[in-house]
């Protein structure tokens, strides 16, 4: 039996089987040892659960999905978190730079002894780098955040802070990192290396109203997680995001 910590990577979608098949694929090439991937449909019509299968046949007893009308993306996200068997729990919607990037993120944690870890990310737009996302170790008060697309939690943190909220439409990622964050209960590792590829035109930016939406629910969320002089928290963010494109 293995004694490597078992990884939850979930994967959610929705009619996009170009892309499912895509992300499903880089998955399945990690050289981690004891990996789950969870994969949280939408009630897809478009010849997803067929990839699914064929998913189950490449990763034999190691793939759970489930197929489902959901409320969004973070619901979709929140059922994968509930279904997941591991120890440690991330996601995966877009390209890691290599075949052994969990195992690196795993490795660190298990030698700091943290309740997870991130890294650096590139936004691209094709072959083309659109932002770089380099913002190492900080606290929430200064604009700073992880990059959720690499971060990888244990799943106690899940359990003791509770899951994403849906009544975010657009930065309940964020609304999380800043709870579990700001008081400095949960310690990350830090990996200074390029994790993951990200598309850019995500949920929150893709366009400039996006963009905006995510501003305003970003100071929401500092305001409910009672962080003094929130303001000052949102112009440091928007200076950190400005500076990714330099």
């Amino acid at each position: 039996m293995s004694t490597l910590p078992k990884v939850s990577v979930i994967t959610t979608t929705y009619n996009d089987a170009a892309n499912l098949e895509r992300v499903m694929d880089q998955v399945a090439r990690q050289d981690y040892g004891n990996l789950e991937y969870i994969i949280v449909d939408g009630g897809s019509t478009d010849g997803t659960m067929e990839l699914i299968r064929r998913m189950e046949e490449r990763m034999p007893d190691r793939v759970r999905w489930i197929s489902e009308p959901d409320s969004g993306i973070y619901d979709a996200i929140n059922k994968g978190i509930r279904l997941a068997s591991g120890e440690i729990i991330g996601c995966c919607f877009d390209r890691y730079a290599d075949d052994n990037v969990i195992t690196r993120m795993v490795q660190v944690m298990e030698a700091e002894g943290t309740d997870g870890v991130h890294g650096d990310l590139y936004y691209m737009d094709g072959d083309r780098i659109v932002r770089r996302w380099h913002q190492g170790q900080g606290t929430i008060r200064t604009g700073w955040l992880p990059g959720h697309p690499t971060l990888y939690l244990r799943k106690e943190v899940y359990e003791r802070f509770g899951v994403y909220r849906t009544d975010y439409r657009i930065a309940a990622d964020y609304e999380f990192m800043v709870r579990i964050l700001y008081r400095k209960q949960v310690r990350l590792s830090y990996l200074p290396e390029i994790l993951i590829y990200m598309s850019y035109g995500g949920t929150s930016s893709g366009s400039l109203g996006a963009y905006l939406q995510s501003l305003r629910e970003g100071h929401r969320a500092l305001r409910e997680n009672q962080v003094s002089f929130a303001w000052v928290t949102d112009l440091c963010r928007i200076a950190r995001v400005l500076a990714q494109f330099i």
